[in-house]
C-alpha cells in the first residue's frame, strides 16, 4: 500500500472515531495503534506504554498545570469586576471609548491566564453587561471581545505555547519572550481598528461618562496594581533568566493565591473549585498530548512525515508559498478541531517539512499560535464563538459575522510577521545575548 492510501486510511479512521464521540486523546491513540499494527513490525502495545509514560513524565510539561491553575484562581476572584472600574476612566478620550476595555482587559488577563476561552469568558462577564447598559453597538462589543479573547493564546504565559514547545522541542522560555511583541502589536491593531470604525460611525458611540480627575482615575485603577505586579514577576523572572518557565509558573500560583487572599475571595470553596477546574483541564490536555506522542511515533515508524517532507520538497514551494499553504490548512483544520488538538496532531508531520524549508522553529511557533487564534473565531468549532454564544444567547452566525473583521486583522498580523520576522525574534535574541 502506498503512502497516499495509508494516509487516506488513517485520516478516515481519525474522523470516523471522532464522529462516534470518542475523546480526542483516545482517538489519536487509536489511530496510532491502527497504523503501527497494520503498517509496522514493532509491537503496538509496547510502543504505546513507553510513549505515553514518557510524555506524561516530562518535566518541561510541569509548567502547564501550574499556569492553568493560576488562571483558574484569578478567574474566581473579583478581578473581572475590578478591572472594568480600573480601565474605563482611561478609555473615555479614545475614539470608541469603552470598546477598548475589551482589548486592554483581554491583554491584561491573557498575561495571567494562558487560555483563550478563559480570557474571553472573564472579560466578557465584566464588559458585555456594562457596554450593553451604556448603549454600545452589540456587533462591535461581541466582535471585539471574540477577537481580543484570542490574545490569551499569544501573550505569555500561553498554554498552547507550552504544548508547541513540548511537541516541537523548542524552548518554552524563548517562546514566551517571542510572544510579547506580537501580542502587544496585535492588541494595538485591534484597538486601531476600533478607533477607525468609531470615527466612521460616531453616531453609534454613546457620549463619555462624567470626567474624572487624575487622582480619581488612579484611585479607580488601584485594584489593577496587584495583577500588573504578578504579570511583571512571572514574565520578568523568565526574561531575566532567574527562573525557568516551570519555576515562574510556581511563582504565579503563589502570587495568584496571595492576590485572592488579599481581595478576600480566597475561601475553601474557591480554592477547591480552582484546583479541580485546573485538574480537569490539564487531564484533558495531557490525554491529548499522550495520544499525539503515540501518533507521532507511529507516523515515524510508518515513514509518513519523511515522505511528506520529501514530496513537498519536490513541489519547489518557496518559504512564502509554504506559509500561505499552511495558513489555509490550519484555518480549515480549525473548523473541526480545537487549537491544542490541531498543534499536537500535526507537529510530528509538519515540523520535518518546516525544518527542511529552513524556517526558524521559534518563529514558526509564533506563526502557529496566531493561525490557531484565527481558528478560535471560525465556525463551527471556534471556541470563542461557543463562549460568547453562551454569554449572549445569540446564534453562532451573528457572532461569527461580528468577529470576521478581527479575523482579517489576524490575517494582517500573519503577513506582518512574515515581512518583519524580527517582531517575533528580536526579544529572544536579546535574551540570548
Amino acid at each position: 500500500m502506498n503512502d497516499f492510501a495509508i494516509t487516506a486510511l488513517l485520516i478516515t479512521a481519525l474522523f470516523l472515531i471522532l464522529a462516534s464521540g470518542v475523546w480526542i486523546g483516545l482517538t489519536l491513540s487509536g489511530v496510532a495503534w491502527i497504523g503501527m499494527q497494520l503498517f509496522s513490525s514493532r509491537p503496538a502495545g509496547d510502543a504505546m506504554a513507553v510513549t505515553i509514560w514518557g510524555s506524561a513524565s516530562s518535566w518541561t510539561l510541569t509548567a502547564l498545570p501550574l499556569f492553568i491553575w493560576m488562571g483558574e484562581i484569578l478567574f474566581r476572584t473579583r478581578l473581572s469586576h475590578d478591572m472594568f472600574r480600573g480601565l474605563a476612566p482611561w478609555m473615555q478620550r479614545l475614539p470608541g471609548r469603552l470598546l477598548h476595555t475589551n482589548v486592554v482587559g483581554c491583554a491584561i488577563f491573557a498575561a495571567v491566564s494562558g487560555s483563550s476561552a478563559a480570557t474571553c469568558a472573564t472579560i466578557g462577564k465584566m464588559s458585555l453587561p456594562e457596554l450593553r447598559k451604556r448603549g454600545y453597538p452589540e456587533t462591535m462589543s461581541v466582535g471585539s471581545l471574540a477577537g481580543a479573547g484570542t490574545l490569551g493564546l499569544l501573550i505569555p504565559p500561553s498554554i498552547i505555547m507550552i504544548v508547541y514547545g513540548v511537541t516541537a522541542d523548542v524552548s518554552i522560555a524563548q517562546l514566551f519572550i517571542a510572544g510579547v511583541l506580537p501580542g502587544v502589536l496585535l492588541a494595538l491593531i485591534f484597538s486601531g481598528y476600533i478607533a477607525l470604525w468609531s470615527l466612521r460611525h460616531p453616531a453609534l458611540i454613546p457620549p463619555p461618562d462624567a470626567p474624572l480627575t487624575l487622582a480619581q482615575k488612579l484611585a479607580e485603577s488601584r485594584h489593577l496594581i496587584p495583577v500588573l505586579l504578578l504579570i511583571g514577576a512571572v514574565l520578568g523572572s523568565i526574561y531575566a533568566g532567574v527562573a525557568t518557565a516551570t519555576e515562574a509558573a510556581g511563582l504565579g500560583v503563589v502570587g495568584a493565591l496571595t492576590i485572592s487572599a488579599a481581595q478576600g475571595s480566597l475561601t475553601w470553596a474557591t480554592f477547591t473549585q480552582s484546583l479541580m477546574g485546573g485538574t480537569r483541564l490539564y487531564c484533558m490536555i495531557a490525554l491529548i498530548l499522550a495520544g499525539a506522542s503515540f501518533l507521532t511515533l507511529s507516523m515515524g515508524y510508518i515513514g509518513l512525515p519523511r515522505h511528506l517532507a520529501e514530496w513537498i520538497a519536490t513541489l519547489g514551494l518557496t518559504q512564502g508559498q509554504l506559509i500561505v499553504a499552511l495558513s489555509a490548512f490550519y484555518v480549515l483544520l480549525g473548523c473541526f478541531l480545537d487549537g491544542i488538538s490541531m498543534v499536537v496532531l500535526t507537529m510530528g508531520v509538519i515540523m520535518p517539512t518546516v525544518q527542511k524549508a529552513g524556517i526558524d522553529p521559534l518563529w514558526f511557533g509564533i506563526f502557529i499560535v496566531i493561525v490557531v487564534e484565527m481558528a478560535q473565531v471560525t465556525p463551527p468549532v471556534g471556541f470563542n464563538l461557543f463562549v460568547l454564544q453562551g454569554m449572549t444567547r445569540r446564534e453562532i452566525g451573528f457572532i461569527a459575522r461580528a468577529a470576521f473583521p478581527f479575523f482579517l486583522l489576524m490575517v494582517l498580523m500573519v503577513a506582518l510577521l512574515w515581512v518583519f520576522p524580527q517582531i517575533a525574534t528580536f526579544l529572544p535574541q536579546q535574551m540570548r545575548a
